[in-house]
């Protein structure tokens, strides 16, 4: 039975929230994990108590899983219980007083703007489609979820932008550089040569995969491999830093966090502020150069 009402839980998510495919798998993996748990000490999870889902957690802190996972898990516990009070299957939510665990703030890692150009000189030199998929990373800030699954219809040359379809199913536009225009022009008329004679896909970046598209795993492999050849740690790229790259140069270079907030599609600018490390740096430099008081100090007055 326990097992059903994971199924169910996903089920909503899936329909109701529009969770993403990552988001799906990390939550019933949790749960299944949760279950493996109380299964263990004959409880069924419709019957579980606070302390029970207390020292499952103490449990999982135990294993060294870091706070960030830790949570996670605590986040998948409260959605599905609530699921279950909501849907009638219990009277009491017991996960209503669990606490999650205090994890520190890292800074988002990124690259410096000459390593990011390094990058994408080394995929030129490659092939064209690579080239193009390091450019449209880095010009619109894509996760790389969302890249790979772009289909034709995303990109209006008309508005040289892209719709980009995020979390939730939200849709958002993004500008694309004349540069990488190009490149998507070149790739277009190169495209229909990579399928077989006659096949049809809807997909920008179309391929012989399950799902018919470049898939996560394989661009990863390639942005390993092109690392390398750039002479740069692979250990250090990967598709999100790029992501965290796009947002740090544009905050280094006066793009406000409203905006940045948008390409990126966060629903809540407390989730782009973890950039302003970029911007409390270039605000100390501002003052030193323009304050009237730092202007004064450098003249000996």
């Amino acid at each position: 039975m326990s097992l059903n009402l994971i199924e169910l839980f996903i089920e909503m998510m899936c329909a109701e929230r529009g969770a993403s495919k990552n988001t799906l798998k990390a939550y019933k993996n949790d749960l299944i994990d949760l279950l493996k748990f109380l299964d263990l000490k004959n409880i069924k999870m419709n019957k579980a108590t606070a302390e029970d889902l207390q020292e499952y957690l103490l449990n999982v802190a135990k294993n060294y899983l870091s706070a960030k996972t830790q949570n996670r898990r605590l986040c998948a516990i409260h959605e599905f219980y609530r699921f279950l009070l909501s849907e009638n299957i219990i009277k009491n939510d017991p996960s209503k007083y669990l606490q999650a665990s205090k994890s520190e703030k890292s800074l988002p890692k990124y690259l410096s703007e000459k390593e990011i150009e390094k990058l994408i000189n080394t995929a030129a030199q490659q092939n064209l489609r690579l080239h193009l998929l390091l450019e449209m990373l880095y010009a619109s800030g894509m996760r790389v979820s969302e890249l790979v699954s772009l289909p034709l219809s995303a990109v209006t040359h008309d508005t040289q932008t892209v719709t980009i379809i995020g979390k939730g199913n939200k849709e958002r536009i993004v500008p694309l550089n004349t540069q990488t225009i190009k490149l998507l022009d070149k790739w277009l008329m190169q495209r229909e040569f990579t399928l077989n004679k006659g096949r049809q896909s809807k997909w920008l970046f179309p391929s012989f995969s399950k799902e018919g598209h470049l898939t996560r795993d394989g661009f990863f492999k390639q942005l390993k491999k092109t690392a390398l050849q750039a002479g740069i740690d692979p250990l250090r790229v990967s598709p999100h830093v790029f992501r965290h790259s796009f947002a740090s140069h544009l905050i280094a270079h006066d793009a406000d966090l409203r905006s940045v907030q948008k390409m990126l599609g966060h629903a809540d600018i407390a989730t782009t502020e973890i950039y302003t490390h970029i911007l409390q740096d270039r605000l100390k430099k501002t003052v030193e150069k323009s304050h009237p008081l730092a202007y004064s100090t450098q003249k000996g007055y």
